[in-house]
């Protein structure tokens, strides 16, 4: 799936189904690395999502 087109809600929970496959040992080694990158991705978004979220809010205080 795209990230662009994921809300914050969308890929937390696309993060939370693979740590939860990996937990249940559901994940094979050969895709291991793959859900891990994936996860990878999805948190650096969901980082920047939150970054520009408070950048918006700090400047709606500071008016």
């Amino acid at each position: 799936m795209e990230n662009k087109k994921l809300s914050y809600n969308e890929a937390m929970r696309e993060v939370e189904n693979i740590l939860s496959e990996i937990n249940s040992e559901q994940v094979d080694v050969d895709t291991l690395s793959e859900k891990v990158e994936r996860a990878s991705e999805l948190l650096k978004m969901c980082k920047e999502k939150l970054a520009k979220a408070q950048e918006k809010v700090d400047k709606v205080l500071a008016q």
